[in-house]
């Protein structure tokens, strides 16, 4: 804007419109501007480096009053404000987030907790120096492009020659004008084997790593660009069914802000809390202590559902190339960030090798200059133009003995070397030293020939240097979707009027139908054969003479509805059984043919598909001898609900009264478990473990020797460490062979399964004890391999284990396996198996990925026609007679 308070005006004072700017003109220009300041200069990193401005400044900075010693952070921020023109303020900011980040900056004090989220202590109480990896791949003078600071009084780099991917290994954020950017980090060592990958013409694939750990699914990533989500859990336990514990976070959430999330879902009744506790120092560590009464599972995904305990984080990958914003995958920065340090190697190497070359050529003048004693006619000439004239000349003969021709600089060296060193000089330490040169010169000349290997032993070296201590912290793994239906605690009771027809969680003077909470969707249905869903409210009307209420489960196709009703005032009376799966919520459906004065006589709510049979009483008229006709609902088929239904009678009916209770018309549900998310599922992922219904259980083993039963519910959390998992059976026997931590031995024992709801523990109780091998085989044999005694081969046993280990109780130490070291153990997959599996791929069965159990169980029924429960004989034992 110009200084001149005249602008505008001609020389008699009057406006000059021609000369106006108007506001509309500066904002275009003005805006424009400061926009691409923003984006170019403070929000946005460069692909070279990967860095913003400030933080180049800030290294920069660092690396101009490195001398080994920590420097206080103030005195960082002034010299840094050498270079960049903003305040000390947002100097300060980025240069605690790059400490935090554990990468480029060695902190001393307190530099805050990205746990907890505290802040730093001020900058004068704490000191950073640059890290020895940031010493390493971050500086070269040689190799980097200078420019001016803003004030023109320093010089700072464009960019710092960065050999490695810097961008992705610290992740960035940043939101600048119309444009938003948003990197996350990945892992250390991943990204250096991912470079190695693509200098050898691979394909690689990289996924986020967080400092905060947790548990994340990638599956929606999509190159970290725009459109892409990653879905990232805390890690949560169960201490014990009064206690949850969690010791990892969300990236972007903090201790602080996860708790208060906590709290707010506590608050709004979404769960059921007693207490939280922080107990976050180094390691994060939440106790969440549950109401009496409330499953421990059930919360877990409620946190899921309800809190910041599940987070959904949404990446933009951005970066300034050739001063434009680019959107760009993290794949391709990796290919550009790979390229570019394949780039600097090359030129480190080359600027090697000149300097090499320069010191061979000098140490071969000097040896001329000596040997040949050319320093004698000095004193001959008098000025510095006849003395070069003279050098030239004496040099001619040695001309192909050097690299390149003589200059004047060189001249102006050999002609300032000391007496003392031409009357000390050593021949034979000059020729060594020459040749010392050359083979350096030529290892040189050899990486640059092999650039590409060069590379990738860079970057294997900084893997071996600075990799220990930065693994993947957070787990990668395909996570659940939780229906949050599924997990609301009960927070609102529902009441009716049932007369008048009204629902809702204000009718506090009705009747109480039952608990739910305020997401729940409601089904009625009335007398008049009208159905409805809709959401939980304070007051809605329904419809009059109300039947039945509930909450309504989307997709159940258990639940059958029996009804009996008469279409219209006169007209016949029909019987239906139906399922309700779907529908769509405040729309009033018809359960009758719709004519209107119809009337329902009978109706029942069946959860798992029961056929009751009533007694159907009519009016008596002239000429109708029977009046009463015995139903049977289980006669009928469940049909859709705009089913008509069959005829029960034409005449007029009286009542309608119960005969006899009804049982289930449908078999156990099927269930698998699904083991990349650790769940069970009805959709046929996983491995089929058989069809449950009333009390069945299913029965896991961990790794570590924990036996646990569980119900089949789908909100059940299964232990990471399974290694077996099948449907309860009691009169199975199971074969485990376990390594003992106290007697470093093997056992074995072979033992029936109880019926236990407590965890129990098959091996010993040490950090080293493990299961080796569990089977449900009914006759297991395995082979048992041994390392070598004294130099001697020890053979190799084959053990049938029903011979060789009796029955004992689970909890039994059992039998030593050998007095011998075991090298392996392994279980040999017996005949009945195989013929198992070859008979039910040979009839098409339908299943797949069937558990073992599962798999003789079925191959039993198709072939001999039997039941589940002829599956055992009278021994208690699996019969596989094929």
């Amino acid at each position: 804007m110009s200084d001149n308070i005249f602008e505008g005006f001609d020389s008699e004072g009057h406006r000059d419109i021609d000369n106006i700017t108007h506001v509309s003109g500066m904002f275009k220009t003005w805006f424009i501007d400061y926009a691409s300041y923003v984006i170019l200069e403070r929000a946005v990193p460069a692909i070279d480096d990967g860095l913003k401005p400030v933080q180049r400044r800030i290294l920069h900075s660092m690396w101009e009053l490195e001398d080994g010693r920590y420097n206080k952070v103030a005195n960082l921020i002034g010299n840094t404000m050498k270079y960049h023109p903003h305040g000390d303020a947002s100097i300060g900011d980025a240069l605690v987030s790059i400490g935090q980040k554990d990468l480029l900056i060695d902190c001393q004090g307190n530099w805050g907790n990205i746990l907890t989220g505290d802040s730093a202590a001020a900058p004068r109480y704490i000191e950073a120096r640059l890290s020895k990896l940031g010493l390493d791949i971050l500086f070269n003078p040689k190799t980097t492009d200078w420019g001016l600071s803003y004030d023109g009084r320093n010089k700072e780099p464009m960019n710092l020659p960065v050999k490695f991917p810097l961008l992705l290994a610290q992740g960035v954020e940043g939101i600048a004008v119309g444009l938003a950017c948003k990197i996350l980090p990945h892992n250390f060592n991943e990204l250096i084997d991912a470079s190695i990958q693509i200098l050898k013409g691979k394909k690689a694939t990289i996924y986020p790593d967080f400092q905060t750990a947790g548990i994340a699914d990638c599956s929606e990533y999509k190159d970290g660009l725009r459109g892409g989500k990653i879905k990232i859990r805390a890690r949560i336990k169960e201490l014990n069914p009064k206690t949850l514990v969690i010791t990892e976070i969300p990236f972007g959430t903090t201790t602080s802000s996860l708790i208060d999330s906590i709290l707010a879902a506590n608050d709004k009744g979404k769960i059921k809390v007693k207490k939280v506790e922080d107990n976050t120092s180094e390691n994060v560590e939440i106790l969440i202590h549950l109401q009496p009464g409330i499953s421990p599972d059930k919360t877990i995904d409620a946190l899921y559902a309800f809190s910041n305990c599940e987070m959904s984080i949404s990446p933009n990958a951005c970066v300034i190339d050739t001063d434009r914003p680019r959107f760009i995958g993290v794949s391709e920065i990796l290919k550009i960030s790979t390229a570019k340090t394949l780039h600097l190697l090359k030129r480190e190497l080359e600027i090697e090798q000149k300097e090499l070359e320069e010191k061979w050529h000098f140490a071969s003048l000097e040896k001329i200059f000596i040997k040949e004693e050319m320093y004698i006619d000095f004193k001959k000439y008098s000025n510095k133009e006849t003395l070069y004239q003279y050098l030239y000349d004496v040099f001619k003969p040695h001309k192909r003995k050097l690299l390149r021709d003589i200059n004047d600089e060189d001249l102006q060296r050999l002609t300032q070397i000391p007496m003392i060193r031409i009357t000390r000089f050593d021949s034979m330490k000059a020729e060594d030293h020459m040749k010392d040169l050359d083979a350096k010169i030529a290892e040189v000349k050899h990486h640059l020939a092999h650039l590409v290997d060069y590379a990738v032993e860079y970057f294997k070296t900084l893997k071996k240097k600075y990799g220990p201590g930065r693994e993947r912290k957070t787990e990668t793994k395909q996570l659940e979707t939780i229906v949050a239906t599924q997990v609301v605690m009960a927070n609102e009771k529902l009441y009716m009027n049932r007369a008048e027809g009204f629902i809702g969680t204000s009718l506090k003077k009705d009747e109480f139908i039952c608990d739910c909470s305020d997401i729940d969707d409601i089904i009625a249905f009335t007398k008049e054969g009208k159905m409805k869903v809709f959401k939980v409210a304070d007051k809605v009307f329904v419809g009059k003479d109300i039947l039945h209420v509930a909450i309504f489960r989307k997709n159940d196709e258990r639940t059958t509805y029996n009804m009996i009703y008469r279409d219209g005032p006169k007209g016949i009376t029909f019987m239906k059984r139906f399922n309700i799966t779907g529908v769509t919520r405040d729309k009033v459906y018809e359960l009758s043919k719709g004519t209107p004065g119809s009337t329902v006589y009978w109706f029942t709510v069946n959860p798992n598909g029961e056929s009751e049979k009533v007694i159907v009483h009519l009016r008596q008229v002239a000429g109708l001898r029977k009046l009463e006709i015995a139903v049977d609902f289980a006669e009928m088929e469940i049909k859709a609900r705009t089913a008509v239904g069959n005829i029960v009678t034409k005449y007029t009916v009286n009542k309608v009264t119960l005969k006899e209770k009804g049982v289930s018309t449908l078999e156990g549900e099927d269930y698998w478990f699904d083991d990349k998310i650790h769940r069970l599922n009805k959709e046929e992922r996983g491995t089929y473990l058989g069809k449950f219904s009333g009390e069945d259980k299913i029965m896991t083993i961990t790794s570590k020797g924990v036996y646990r039963l569980y119900t089949y519910d789908v909100l059940n959390h299964f232990d990471e460490d399974i290694i077996l998992i099948e449907k309860f059976y009691s009169n199975i026997t199971l074969t485990c062979i376990y390594f003992d931590g106290v007697s470093k031995s093997y056992f074995t024992k072979r033992f029936e399964p109880e019926l236990t709801t407590a965890k129990t523990l098959l091996v010993t109780e040490h950090e080293q004890s493990r299961i080796e091998l569990i089977t449900a085989q009914v006759n297991p044999i395995v082979e048992v391999k041994f390392a070598k005694e004294k130099g001697v081969e020890i053979p190799e046993e084959t053990l049938k284990m029903v011979e060789f280990s009796p029955v004992v109780n689970m909890k039994a130490k059992g039998k030593k396996l050998s007095s011998y070291k075991i090298k392996e153990i392994s279980l040999k997959e017996p005949e009945e198996i195989k013929a198992a599996r070859k008979f039910l791929k040979n009839n098409d069965d339908e299943k797949s990925g069937l558990s073992p159990v599962e798999l003789h169980r079925r191959a039993m029924e198709k072939l001999n026609k039997k039941s589940a429960k002829d599956f055992f004989d009278g021994d208690g034992q699996i019969t596989f007679d094929f």
